[in-house]
Order: C-alpha cells, then structure tokens, then sequence
C-alpha cells in the first residue's frame, strides 16, 4: 500500500514542501531514502520505541519510504512524526482520509513525547499558502503556528494523540490566537532617557536615527554614556508592524530562539554581540548555514561596544548587508539568503587610552597612537555610518541635579510621528518604509535641497573630503530631521544638522 504524508523543510527562511511516499509490501526490510542527513536515518529506532510504548507495533513487513524531492537536502529530526504516522498508515494500522490535507511536523522522544522543532512559523506559512487545511506540530511550538490564519493549527502531546485523532477516535483542538490582544501585551522598556543627565546632542541625534533607521556611532572617552545612551535607544523605536513582526519571527524561529511562552516577537530586537565575535556568527553560515547576528537584528538594533575591538574581518563583511539590507550565503550545493535590514548603532573611545579631545583630562597618546587607532574602522564601513557623534563626559553640575530628562514615551511620540510620515511616502515601494532605505532614485525624488542648502552641502563636500556615499547619507539624515518638524521642504538648517553628524570622518579628526 502507498501512502504520502507532508512535512517541510528549510532553506535559510524559505521553505520547501516535502513530501514523504511510504510503500509497505511483503517482506521485512526497512528502507529510507531521499538525500537524508544522519538523524533522519536513525529516526527509525526512535519511531519503533515511540510506538511500543504507546501500544502500537511496528509494521513486520518490507518498507520503503522515499522522501522528495530527492535533490533537497533533509536534515534535522522534525520529520519523525510524518515518518511515524506515514508508515502506520501504509500498514493499515489507520486511516488515511485526512493525510492529504495535513502537514506534519515533530520530533520524537522514545516514549512517543513530540518535541519542539525549529522554524514552525515559516513552515506553517507554507503550509496555509499551499493549501493544506491542518498542520499537526508539537504543543510547544504550537502558539508560534497559530499566529498564522488561515489554517487549522493542531499542537500535540505525544504520536498517541496524534494517531487516534488522524483515525477518528480522538479530537485535536485548533489553536486560537488573538494577534491584536498579542500585540497589546507590550512589556515596559527598563530603561529610559529620562533618567539621563546631559547628553542632550547625543539624545537628538539617537531621535533623528529611530525616526529614520539610520546607523550611528558615539566615539567618546570611558564613563561618558555610550552604551547606557544605546541600551535606551530601543525605548524609542517605533513598534512593530505585523508584517515587520512576522519577517522577524520567522528568522528567530529557524535559529530556533523563538521561546514558548510567545507566538510572535512584539518588541523590536536589541543585539549585542562580544567584539570577540567570528566572521560566521556576525553575518550566519555553517555547514547548514544559519542566520547570524546581523539577520537576528533584522527590523532592530546590532549595538557594537567597543568597535576597534572588533576583528577588522568581522566589520568588514558587514559592509554588504549595510549596504543591500541582505546576507547571502553560498554553498557549494545552494545558496541561502537572509534579510538583514537593521540599524547598526557603535560606540568606541577616541584613541588607545581613551582621553582624546576630553575637557579635563590629558591623552598621553601620539598623533600617529590617535590616527592608527581609528583606522582599524575602514573609510568605507565609516561611510556606511549615518550619523557620526562625539559623546563628552557629563559635568558634575549636571549629574548631580535631581530634575528628570524628556522621557522616552515622549521622544517615541515624535520618532513615530516622523516614521508616519515615511510609511506614507513609500507605500507604493515593496522594502522601503523608512528614509535609510531610499534608493538613489528616490533619493533625487524626495531629498531635494534648495540652493541654499545645496551650496551649504557642496562647502561641506569640499572642506571635509566626503565621499559621494557620504553626501546620499547627509541627504538622507537632513530628510529625517525634516520629517521630524512636519516639514515637506529640506531647509538649509536641516542639512547643517545633518553635516554636523559628519564631523567625525576619520581623515578630519582631531583638526
């Protein structure tokens, strides 16, 4: 008798359908072929003791199940449930009427307990939109499908359960998930800008790049505010979308970093790495590549402490995704390729001992310590960079007043306000929703400076040696301040604002 069940497999966060033939004849061989890794060859020991445990038997006869297509790879122990009831079905043990219209998916322990898998939201997505009706997961992921509508989503405990319900004995429950009362559930931020003292320059230009989503970098000696700044810049972010929301989910669901106790990510990621980090797990690969940090921060924030300290490879292959707001992974069988459109926020101190250009404090480093020290961050990944801040130590006058900074709820009032605005102006363009994503032809479009702002930004060109990248990035930050004041026009003061975040280009530091 032959029988097909479905399951799915993943390619970075595409998803390919699988399906797996099951032939049961005379005989008392067991065969499983279809491009297998190792786990899935010893899944047949597993699906024989889950089955004896529950008081069923494994079929006595000769079984070949192929899995196709052949010429994708499969790889993980996600198939073990299709696998165990595709065979129970071949055999006759069950009936087979409502196989073609499911998915399955779940690993097996040996007492038959279905264990949680990566990538279910991806795979239930393929599912819906290829037209199964059900998908069978483990209950732990189950919250994580059933964000997705459109489908019946079915979490089950043991193969038991799954076993009577596909042969009528027993009812599974769909999953029911409110994706508006989900998303309301927002949790406080912990930190907010209200309890900084000073740094009102540092502030604005953290403002100016949530409501824009552009990268930033403080270069400021140690103690001055750098990361406490950066830890609050999630606090003023805009909130997820549902697509954004989903995009992000997905990636964090194949790295299998999706928790249980959630269905879907509703607070914009905040990663930050060690600067002892490796090439691989910065931008994904592997073997079987997965994503790396740069596609975790994907609609969120890459915070680098300490950027000189960082392996110069390491910054370097992030000039890409910077760039195309993409990672691409080649193999030598396939090529993944995951989204990484995040904002890259940096810090790092002026020279080797930390004091250069500080108020009170003398910097005991030479003029070649101070230009060797900065150029372990390369011309073109500072190009990258949008907004350029020097941060100073706080005075104790400042710290040591009792008054309250403008809270965060309120800085997220305008940056929201701002993104409004963008969301508007791009709507007609697929993967464009804010102004550090504009292309050169809509940069031409809507980041036109007057005269006076053109010669103000030609002086600047001119006195401090930028690159043309540099001049789309000033164009692009002026866009966003304007956005910020409700202002259709880019008016000379927003471009000198925006030249002023440039002030750290390497080659005029110091002078």
């Amino acid at each position: 008798m032959l029988i097909k069940t479905y399951a799915a497999a993943l390619q970075g966060i595409s998803v390919t359908i699988i399906t797996i033939e099951v032939s049961c004849t005379k005989g008392i061989q067991f065969f499983l072929v279809g491009l297998l890794d190792i786990a899935i060859k010893e899944s047949h020991e597993r699906i024989i003791s889950a089955l004896q445990v529950n008081g069923y038997k494994f079929p006595r006869n000769r079984i070949l199940v192929n899995m196709a297509p052949a010429d994708i790879r499969k790889e993980g122990a996600a198939y073990d449930l299709p696998l165990a009831v595709g065979i129970m079905a071949a055999a006759g043990e069950i009936t087979a009427d409502k196989l073609e219209h499911l998915m399955l998916m779940g690993e097996l322990s040996l007492d038959g307990t279905i264990q949680p898998v990566k990538g279910i939201l991806p795979i239930a997505l393929k599912a819906r939109d290829s037209g199964f009706k059900g998908i069978i997961v483990p209950v732990a992921n189950g919250p994580e499908a059933a964000v997705v509508d459109g489908i019946e989503v079915y979490g089950a405990t043991n193969i038991k359960e799954v076993l009577r319900f596909i042969n009528g004995e027993d009812a599974l429950q769909p999953l029911q998930i409110n994706v508006a009362e989900e998303f309301r559930e927002l949790k406080d931020f912990p930190f907010d800008f209200a309890d900084v003292k000073g740094q009102e320059n540092v502030k604005r230009a953290l403002e100016v790049a949530a409501a824009g989503g552009h990268n930033l970098i403080m270069v400021g000696p140690p103690g001055s505010g750098k990361s406490m700044l950066a830890k609050r810049l999630p606090g003023i972010l805009p909130p997820f979308t549902l697509q954004e929301s989903l995009e992000t989910t997905k990636i964090h669901s194949v790295a299998g970093k999706i928790g249980t106790e959630t269905s879907l990510m509703k607070i914009r990621p905040f990663h930050s790495p060690h600067h002892i980090i490796s090439t691989v797990a910065i931008v994904g690969g592997g073997s079987y590549p997965q994503p790396g940090e740069v596609s975790l921060a994907h609609n969120g924030v890459l915070f680098l402490d300490e950027l000189p300290e960082f392996n110069r490879n390491v910054l370097e292959v992030m000039r890409q995704p910077l760039e195309d707001r993409k990672i691409t992974i080649s193999r030598a069988r396939f090529t993944v390729e995951y989204p990484a459109s995040f904002m890259l926020v940096a810090s790092m101190n002026p020279c080797p001992c930390g004091y250069y250009n500080h108020p009170d404090r003398a910097c005991v480093c030479s003029k070649a310590a101070v230009q060797k020290y900065m150029n372990k961050i390369s011309g073109p990944l500072l190009d990258r960079i949008d907004l350029q801040v020097e941060i100073v130590p706080v005075p104790f006058e400042k710290i040591s007043l009792r008054t309250r900074s403008e809270a965060s709820i309120e800085i997220r009032k305008r940056v929201i306000g701002a993104r409004n605005i963008q969301q508007a102006r791009y709507k007609a363009y697929a993967d464009i929703h804010c102004n550090a994503q504009m292309n050169s032809k809509l940069l031409h479009k809507y980041a036109v400076p007057d005269k006076k702002g053109l010669e103000l930004l030609k002086h600047a060109m001119v006195r401090l040696n930028l690159s043309a990248r540099a001049y789309d990035r000033i164009l692009k930050v002026a866009r966003t301040i304007a956005d910020l004041e409700s202002c259709n026009m880019i008016k000379p003061n927003h471009i000198a604002e925006a030249i002023n975040y440039r002030n750290l280009d390497k080659e005029n530091w110091g002078m």
